[in-house]
């Protein structure tokens, strides 16, 4: 007769009265999400699509020169190295036709040049110069520019964008976001289990991490070719021709090694968990060096401490090859974007490695930790000081590092206001403010978590003091009211058990073929049955669970000092995703220090001959006309100045005399006269024209038609240092 179920229980809703800081708190965590997702909202529409970290500071023929002859080569100059290709330089006739040799080079071994060869016998007309490259921190770069050979033409030239595929861009950049990502998680999650508390969240997390950051790798390495090649799309991403030129540069050379220390990563992961018995495997857990959690039905939680406890050789070896493979996977970043360029690369490199780790180690073990006390009612206290330690060192590390760094990319005070790049950094500095000081609410919740472990256990052990007898003797009552009486067992003569043998084999055997085709029907009986005890059993199983996991969320619950600290390192690591989706937006943003020097050295500033168009009128009857000025090679110093003027007809204009001044009046320099001499109808020249500094010249031209018909026309010549 089946037992009668066991009376539920009453629960004690007045047990629990709801306390006014937890709905403070919750107000507190809804209108810091609030202010966080629209901060995330405020990344994505401010970051660039593609930041250009190598800018063209100078070119061979200067943008818009007009030449009297054909040059030989045109040359590039930038602000920092690049990395070239068989089309990063391609000049571009009149109708559009080629007519470099295709064989861009650096000038003399230094990557911040361009060189391309060009054809001998061009003809007059406007030419277009259009390159495209990838700087040094990996980000792709190209721009056009156009100058003339004679006089300036019409052009059939169409240039496609300078900017990768939308679709290639967007994809590109959530894989750079998510292999970050991945890296904290993978990272933080192993230090966290190697050195706090293992169990099945952080496991996961761990698992997580390198998962993810081994499918955004393959996405970087597939998106890597179509990225930084104008005018490719999505479907470029599988051409095995692009994908053999990434793997030839730093970039691609870094994501492919990347690939590798993953696959050592996944070793060291496997051994760090593989001693980590699950829950309620007791022969496992002693294997491990860890007590079997108690029969269910219990209230305490395992006393679970960090991986590989207790196993000091293999927690060594594991440790020293877990740091190398950590270590590898920071390089791949280090080595192939920001301290890979600019000064102190020595030296930027190691540092930025140290930074990326302490960033991984503190923001990813705060996930994990995040989840072990979520899943855990009872985290060990030696786990979460053990985590305040570490994270304490991360931030010393972090901050030291991060001057250092602040000081290498941005350069000077007013760079931190006036460039993209400065005003990102100042959000992160007040981000890992704000996580700092959430870091230090976390570490008063720690100190308490004593004092409340202590009156929680007396307040436990005293209830169940008081409940235990009472109980103990109802249950005693119940079991000796529910025992039937006993009956004398009947006598048995001698004997009779072989005559009862007898009768039923012979018995048995006259009806053995009578009772062979009921036996069927019984074992159909008997498997239907089987399968409803089966599905009962899991059905009582998942029942079982899910007391299970009730009772552990009562008891987590329970305990204000772990629930406080449990909001307070969710709020920590809310800040920590937004931190590091602004560390990824600086990865991607032009150092302040670079766009500084750009902005110093102008875009116009050349390595050529500058050149001006200079229209004039002296109101006479054949006194309108044009000047082509240049100045060769239009840097301080000695230089040659020519003057061509043309009518409107486009013929050489021979005029009585020509005169020609140069001041910089920033400077106070000048005016200085330029000796001209006539070389033939319509030229002028002069030699050894002497400017003793760079800067924006001003040009003063006089031009004489007659002996009273004359005009002065100034503009403006800037000058290279």
């Amino acid at each position: 007769m089946p037992a009668s179920p066991a009376p539920a229980r009453p629960r004690d809703r007045s047990a629990a009265p709801a306390r006014p800081g937890a709905s403070l708190s919750r107000r507190a965590l809804t209108v810091l999400g609030a202010l966080l997702a629209a901060l995330l909202c405020a990344l994505g529409a401010g970051a660039s699509p593609a930041a250009a970290h190598a800018a063209l500071t100078g070119t061979d023929p200067a943008k818009d020169a007009v030449l009297q002859r054909a040059p030989e080569r045109v040359t590039l100059t930038f602000s920092e190295g690049v990395l070239l290709s068989d089309d990063s330089v391609r000049v571009l006739d009149p109708r559009g036709e080629r007519v470099d040799d295709g064989k861009p080079a650096h000038v003399a071994g230094k990557s911040s040049t361009a060189t391309v060869g060009l054809r001998s016998g061009l003809p007059e007309g406007t030419f277009t110069v259009a390159w495209q490259a990838v700087s040094e921190d990996s980000h792709p770069v190209g721009g056009a520019f156009t100058f003339s050979i004679g006089a300036p033409s019409k052009t059939s030239v169409v240039l496609p964008s300078a900017e990768p595929d939308g679709t290639v861009s967007a994809l590109y950049g959530i894989a750079r976001y998510a292999a970050y990502g991945g890296f904290v998680l993978l990272v933080g999650g192993c230090v966290f289990a190697g050195h706090c508390h293992a169990n099945r969240g952080v496991r996961r997390v761990a698992a997580t991490g390198w998962g993810t950051l081994f499918g955004a790798t393959v996405a970087l390495l597939l998106l890597r070719g179509p990225y930084t090649s104008s005018g490719r799309g999505l479907g470029a991403a599988f051409d095995l021709g692009l994908l053999r030129d990434v793997l030839d540069t730093k970039p691609g050379t870094a994501l492919l090694c990347r690939l590798l220390l993953l696959a050592a990563a996944a070793v060291c992961v496997a051994v760090l968990f593989g001693s980590y018995a699950p829950a309620g495997d007791a022969r496992a857990r002693g294997a491990a060096g860890r007590p079997a959690r108690p029969a269910r039905g219990g209230g305490r939680a395992p006393v679970a401490g960090p991986a590989l406890a207790g196993r000091t050789d293999l927690a060594w070896s594991v440790g020293v090859g877990g740091a190398l493979v950590a270590g590898g996977l920071a390089a791949t970043w280090a080595l192939a974007e920001h301290a890979s360029v600019g000064i102190q690369r020595a030296l930027a490199v190691p540092v930025d490695i140290v930074h990326l780790l302490a960033v991984a180690v503190w923001l990813g073990g705060l996930t994990a930790l995040l989840v072990a006390l979520r899943t855990e009612a009872r985290l060990p206290r030696l786990a979460v000081r053990r985590f305040s330690r570490l994270a304490f060192g991360s931030v010393v590390a972090l901050v030291a590092t991060g001057l250092y760094q602040s000081w290498r990319q941005v350069g000077s005070w007013h760079a931190l206001t006036d460039t993209e790049y400065g005003r990102w950094l100042l959000v992160k500095v007040g981000l890992v403010v704000l996580l700092v000081g959430v870091a230090g609410l976390s570490r008063r919740w720690t100190s308490q978590l004593d004092t409340a472990r202590d009156t929680t256990r007396d307040t436990a052990s005293a209830t169940r003091g008081a409940a235990t007898k009472p109980k103990a003797e109802a249950q005693a009552k119940t079991a000796s009211e529910a025992r039937p009486e006993a009956e004398p067992e009947p006598r048995s003569e001698p004997g009779a058990a072989a005559k009862a043998g007898a009768k039923t084999g012979g018995k048995a055997k006259a009806k053995t073929g009578a009772k062979t085709g009921g036996k069927t029907k019984t074992g159909a009986k008997t498997g239907s049955k089987a399968a409803d005890g089966g599905a009962r059993a899991a059905q009582l199983a998942r029942q079982r669970a899910a007391v299970s996991a009730a009772r552990t969320r009562r008891e987590r619950d329970a305990d204000p000092t772990r629930s406080g600290l449990r909001r307070s390192v969710a709020v920590e690591t809310g800040v920590a995703v937004v931190l590091l989706a602004v560390t990824t937006v600086l990865t991607g943003t032009q150092p302040g220090r670079a766009e500084t020097e750009q902005e110093a050295a102008g875009q116009s500033v050349t390595t050529g001959p500058v050149s001006l168009s200079i229209p004039y009128n002296t109101g006479a009857r054949n006194g309108r006309g044009t000047a082509e000025v240049t100045l060769d090679p239009g840097r301080s110093g000695d230089n040659t100045f020519h003057a061509y003027l043309t009518n409107p007809a486009g013929k050489p204009a021979d005029i009585p005399e020509l005169k020609a001044s140069l001041t910089l009046r920033e400077r106070g320099i000048g005016p200085l006269g330029v000796s001209l001499n006539r070389v033939s109808a319509g030229h002028w020249s002069a030699t050894g024209v002497q400017l003793p500094m760079p800067g924006d010249w001003q040009l003063s031209l006089t031009v004489r038609t007659s002996d009273i018909d004359q005009v002065t026309e100034t503009d403006t010549l800037k000058v290279g240092p």
